[in-house]
């Protein structure tokens, strides 16, 4: 048995995943009031309960700043170069793999927290 073999494998910094997390839930949130209805209408759901997604409107914005800081932090700490003493080999920020899905992560909710902030905008040019 190596060295390698007895090292178990980390799936990420917990700071990481939870900046991440804490974006996705954040965007999801901050779409909730827009996004979200025509969404859940193009795929067929209906119900009196969709209309009332629109009352968290007045939220939007409180949504979209913590969303903000939650990617802020995500991405300092997914981007930034770890010192040499942070990264000892078998642990999670020398595996390039968990980095990348947290990467991934990180941009997919940077992309519906900013379509969260124009829909609104888009919309009432085109209604």
């Amino acid at each position: 048995m190596t060295e390698d073999a007895a090292v178990p494998i980390q799936y990420g910094d917990t700071r990481k995943r939870i900046a991440a997390t804490g974006s996705v839930i954040g965007a999801v949130l901050a779409s909730s009031c827009c996004i979200l209805p025509v969404a859940l209408f193009s795929l067929g759901a209906t119900g009196a309960w969709i209309g009332s997604l629109g009352s968290l409107a007045v939220y939007q914005p409180i949504f979209l700043a913590v969303t903000a800081a939650f990617l802020g932090g995500g991405f300092y700490l997914v981007y930034r170069k770890p010192k040499a003493a942070e990264c000892a080999p078998g642990e999670a920020c020398a595996n390039p793999v968990s980095n990348r899905v947290t990467k991934s992560v990180l941009w997919a909710a940077t992309g519906l927290a900013i379509a969260a902030f124009v829909f609104p905008f888009a919309w009432s040019a085109f209604a």
